[in-house]
């Protein structure tokens, strides 16, 4: 049985295969919106979708990995290296934020708005799915930092 500290950690091989994965979502969004913005609002409100459920559920709940945690998890070494689930989940949020702004922008017919949101969240996907730089994660002890600063003592 894991202890409570260990249900705050995940394997990093895991968030870094969801990026790979999300990656391949959003470059195919940003593609189809050349062809018809209506099917690549779908597939970037999907996207949005699974971002939700990671930045709601954490990432061993998020689509992605689950498929990992099922599928590739058990074909891989054990386990030498784990990250906290708080910034990946306040990740999962900045790109839900994007993934919907650009869903919006497809659907209500502003696709310069549609992509440029989309290739902002591909931009942060790629960068952590090659070179292992999740800008979420970045981001996440300065908003907490801010947070606690603006709460009332």
């Amino acid at each position: 049985m894991p202890s409570a500290g260990a249900a705050d950690l995940v394997d990093v091989r895991g968030p870094r295969f969801a990026a790979r994965v999300t990656t391949a979502v959003l470059i195919a969004a940003v593609l189809l919106a050349g062809v018809n913005t209506t099917a690549a609002a779908v597939l970037l409100g999907l996207q949005a979708v699974a971002f939700g459920i990671g930045a709601v559920a954490g990432p061993r709940r998020q689509p992605y990995g689950r498929i990992f945690a099922t599928f590739v998890a058990p074909r891989l070494s054990p386990v030498t290296e784990r990250e906290p689930v708080a910034p990946l989940r306040f990740a999962q949020l900045v790109g839900m934020l994007f993934a919907v702004v650009g869903t919006a922008g497809f659907a209500l017919g502003f696709p310069a708005v549609g992509l440029t949101a989309a290739a902002f969240a591909l931009l942060a996907a790629f960068l952590n799915a090659a070179f292992d730089i999740c800008l979420g994660c970045l981001l996440y002890p300065a908003v907490t930092r801010l947070r606690t600063a603006v709460r009332p003592s």
